[in-house]
């Protein structure tokens, strides 16, 4: 009877860590101490590893037992480090050869099964970066832990395989499952697949010529974007068109954005890296927590994270609540949520493009002469008083959507679609990194002011429009920059190489709303 010693990792956030898991059997009466910080769901380990064991013909020295989980100060949750324990426990006892080298990452059924748990991605990268390559997962996990480039990872259906491949005694172990090939049987994947999402094509979209152009320059600058139109007027339609005219996300990109997806996945699994941005669209009477991230220990993500390089859409945004809008300040600015509980700080990131859409007024009837609306002044004015100012300061194009003509139905002209479109974002893109590239940033959307009235200031006669509406106050100075931005990505998409005044006038339209909003 000795030390057994075996690595899971904790996750708190997206930021893992290398939990080294130290087992000793004393020469006193049965126990089993967990030490650690270990949350309720780990502290339930001690009864499922004790039953997988004694299913799968190795049982447990009926003595002493006592894990500890290393660095004991950091809180440890869920039920992930169930095969780590064991393992450590089993070489303690000397059933099993040295595992310390090995990262186990597994939750055990009472049969010996290893069942699949939540965030394998972001846990291998996290001990990858540590400086660790052996991983053993459970088969549903296989193909999500083998994106991670240099990862040596087996996947395993029970435990008794997994203590087979540690030189247990064969004669005594009992396999919850068939025989079936592991990994370290059949050998390594070729590698990851993108993962292929229909897209709906913007060719669908009758009419709109402003709301396209609008949902270009939107793409092309990573710009934030509000439709205010009546009911039926396509603000629907045109969101759910944004994610494809985004270029696919690089390989370091889709990794991040994979990772994050892992941590809501278990029955399925992630086995592929998402290359197309993501697209979340939660119901208006979604919770603070829904959106922002949250919950009850180490705080899980939200749709905000979700749509982390993708598109966050808010239908019918002023029916959210105020706390959530207001709470969607700081991932607009910092592209990062850090989220506060008493178990822990958790911080994800959150750089997405935010589309609200909103009707003219609460009965949706207030479009054009608006005469069949019965909204009163004041119902408009509490509808709109949800989005604050200082979220729609962020918004860089603010678009009135007007309703479809009949005219415009059935016009059989072809129009462009998503791929055409998409070509030139693409461009737009392309110029704006070259441009971008001596300063660190990629979107135009991400220019700072120091930068706009710095080495990329216009000439007085092409911001004499702006000039204007900020001295008239109908302006902000963060307003400013922001039109300067837009001005930007319009003459990208122009193919000029800076922005002329009509360009700036164009990007002043494109963030003020029609009349009466």
């Amino acid at each position: 009877m000795g030390m057994g010693r075996a690595l899971a990792v904790a996750l708190v956030g997206l930021n893992g860590h290398v939990i080294e898991v130290e087992a000793d059997i004393g020469q006193t009466l049965p126990s089993f101490i967990l030490l650690g910080l270990p949350d309720a769901a780990l502290s339930e380990a001690r009864e499922r590893i004790r039953s997988a064991a004694h299913n799968s013909g190795i049982p447990l020295s009926r003595r002493k037992i006592t894990v500890n989980l290393v660095p004991a100060s950091l809180p440890k949750k869920g039920s992930g480090f169930d095969l780590a324990i064991v393992m450590a426990s089993l070489e303690a006892a000397g059933d099993v050869r040295r595992t310390g080298g090995t990262v186990f990452i597994a939750e055990l059924g009472l049969d010996g099964r290893l069942r699949p748990v939540r965030g394998v991605l972001p846990a291998v990268l996290a001990a990858m970066q540590a400086g660790w390559k052996e991983f053993v997962v459970a088969e549903s996990n296989l193909a999500e832990a083998e994106l991670v480039a240099g990862a040596k990872v087996r996947g395993y259906a029970s435990l008794a395989h997994v203590a087979a491949d540690f030189d247990a005694d064969p004669r005594e172990l009992v396999y919850a499952v068939p025989d079936g090939p592991t990994a370290a049987a059949t050998g390594p994947s070729e590698g990851p697949a993108a993962v292929d999402r229909a897209t709906p094509d913007l060719c669908e979209v009758a009419g709109q010529a402003e709301a396209r152009l609008a949902l270009e320059i939107a793409a092309a600058g990573g710009h934030h974007l509000m439709m205010v139109g009546p009911p039926g007027s396509g603000k629907t339609m045109l969101a759910e068109r944004l994610p494809g005219l985004l270029p696919e996300l690089s390989d370091d990109e889709a990794l991040e954005v994979t990772a994050i997806h892992s941590l809501d996945h278990v029955r399925s699994g992630v086995n592929a890296l998402i290359r197309r941005p993501p697209y979340e669209r939660p119901h208006h009477s979604a919770s603070p927590a829904a959106i922002i991230g949250g919950g009850t220990g180490i705080p899980r993500p939200g749709a905000a994270s979700r749509a982390h390089r993708g598109v966050l859409f808010l239908d019918e945004a002023p029916e959210f609540e105020k706390r959530v809008l207001d709470a969607l300040r700081q991932p607009l600015e910092s592209g990062e949520l850090v989220l506060h509980r008493s178990a822990g700080t958790a911080a994800y990131p959150a750089r997405f493009q935010l589309v609200l859409a909103a009707n003219p007024c609460p009965c949706g009837k207030a479009a054009g002469k608006g005469i069949s609306c019965e909204c009163t002044p004041m119902a408009r004015r509490r509808y709109f008083g949800r989005l604050s100012g200082p979220l729609l300061d962020r918004v860089d194009i603010q678009l009135q959507v007007n309703r479809v003509q009949l005219a415009q139905l059935s016009d059989a002209a072809p129009r462009e679609g998503t791929a055409q479109v998409a070509a030139r974002v693409q461009a737009a893109r392309d110029t704006a990194r070259e441009r971008l590239r001596p300063y660190g940033l990629v979107h135009n959307a991400d220019l700072t002011g120091r930068i706009l009235r710095g080495p990329l200031r216009l000439p007085p006669v092409d911001t004499a429009l702006l000039d204007r509406a900020m001295g008239l106050g109908t302006l902000t100075a963060r307003g400013y920059d922001r039109v300067l931005r837009l001005a930007w990505t319009v003459a990208d998409v122009q193919g000029r190489e800076r922005p002329r005044a009509d360009d700036v006038g164009l990007a002043l339209t494109l963030r003020q709303r029609g009349e009466g909003q």
